[in-house]
């Protein structure tokens, strides 16, 4: 999970939706896959988030005879779990960074290297029975258009299951160190590589554009507590951040430096970013579940 891209609340104040000229994309200005360590704070989050996405697909009947697509698929948590707790009959896992994937590679798993907005190019990659993609959208231009291009995949009675980042901050509390970073990590993620968050709980009306039927969202917000892989994640994200917060996000070294201490200490009470996560079906009779 990238940090998500928040502002006005969820967006930092006056943060820009495209990215400033010379400005480069996730994987390439921030969060670098090559970066020590890297692995390891994409995996604190999927620690987190990987059981409600469990749930949520589970919900959805995932299972042997589905065909998926894991957009996006970082380290692979989900899409392993796809092939081989689910029993899907085949998971094609897709990044423009396959460097972690390749490992997982077997007889159900695919691992595919391609560009995400570029999927109209790839034509040989068929079509699905899932379509899933988890803090991916946010951080990407066009999103609408690539809804509908990720909704083109989709076999009959298909699904596709988005779930993207939201900030839900305290209205009384603009001030503390801690929404100082988060806002100036939002306005940082906006600048740099065109993070938009609060594009993001238009994710079922954009399903809902894309022609998909039964759309529906849910957020989650998992607990913020000292010593847990969520705090542990958001440290290393702002701690790997630095230069970029104190440059572009307009943050003073003193209150970046406090909100760390605050992540760690007893006193922690906040309600931290969400999940949403939007999903709907293509219309028609699914061979898969004879439905």
């Amino acid at each position: 999970m990238a940090p998500a891209s928040e502002g006005h609340p969820e967006q930092a104040p006056g943060a820009p939706s495209t990215p400033r000229p010379g400005a480069g994309r996730y994987g390439e200005a921030l969060f670098r896959p090559e970066q020590p360590g890297e692995g390891d704070r994409i995996d604190h989050a999927a620690l987190v988030y990987d059981p409600f996405t469990r749930q949520r697909l589970r919900s959805l009947g995932v299972g042997p005879g589905w065909r998926c697509l894991e957009a996006g698929a970082g380290t692979g948590t989900i899409a392993r779990w796809l092939a081989e707790e689910a029993g899907a009959n085949e998971v094609v896992a897709l990044d423009r960074d396959t460097s972690r994937l390749e490992p997982l590679a077997g007889p159900r798993l695919r691992v595919h290297t391609a560009d995400l907005t570029r999927i109209a190019d790839e034509p040989d990659l068929g079509t699905f029975d899932l379509v899933h993609a988890r803090f991916v959208l946010m951080h990407l231009p066009e999103r609408r258009a690539l809804v509908s291009r990720l909704a083109e995949r989709l076999n009959p009675g298909g699904f596709l299951v988005l779930s993207d980042a939201v900030d839900v901050p305290d209205p009384a509390d603009p001030h503390s160190a801690y929404r100082q970073t988060l806002n100036a990590m939002w306005r940082t993620l906006a600048q740099t590589i065109g993070t938009d968050i609060a594009a993001v709980r238009a994710h079922p009306h954009a399903l809902r554009a894309a022609g998909l039927s039964g759309v529906a969202a849910e957020l989650v917000c998992p607990p913020l507590t000292p010593g847990t892989s969520l705090t542990a994640f958001w440290s290393e994200t702002w701690r790997r951040m630095r230069p970029d917060l104190l440059i572009a996000g307009g943050l003073e070294p003193a209150a970046l430096d406090e909100a760390l201490a605050y992540l760690d200490s007893a006193g922690l009470a906040e309600l931290g970013p969400g999940m949403l996560t939007a999903w709907g079906h293509r219309p028609g009779r699914s061979a898969r579940r004879g439905a």
